[in-house]
């Protein structure tokens, strides 16, 4: 096994009891792997985030290079009424 640090944590009432019930119930072996899968599931969901940000970033950026016009406003509103009224007819 890796090195490991032993590193303690304070936990309202509701989470502790939480994390109490998920390694009674066999769903983990201990409360420090209770821990370590959130901890990994919060870097997951953070390092999406950021790559989304990422991606965002580079878009903003390439519209803002990009010399070609653009449709006029009221064309694409134009547009996007008429689609969503087709979608509210069909459901009808």
């Amino acid at each position: 096994m890796p090195a490991v640090e032993k590193i303690s944590i304070a936990l309202p009432p509701e989470m502790a009891a939480n994390v109490r019930k998920a390694v009674e119930t066999g769903e983990f072996a201990s409360t420090s792997e209770v821990v370590r899968d959130a901890l990994h599931e919060w870097m997951l969901k953070r390092n999406l985030r950021q790559q989304s940000l990422d991606e965002m970033r580079s878009l903003c950026r390439q519209a803002q290079q990009d010399k070609t016009p653009g449709a006029p406003v009221d064309e694409i509103l134009d547009r996007l009424e008429r689609k969503y009224q087709a979608l509210a007819d069909a459901a009808r």
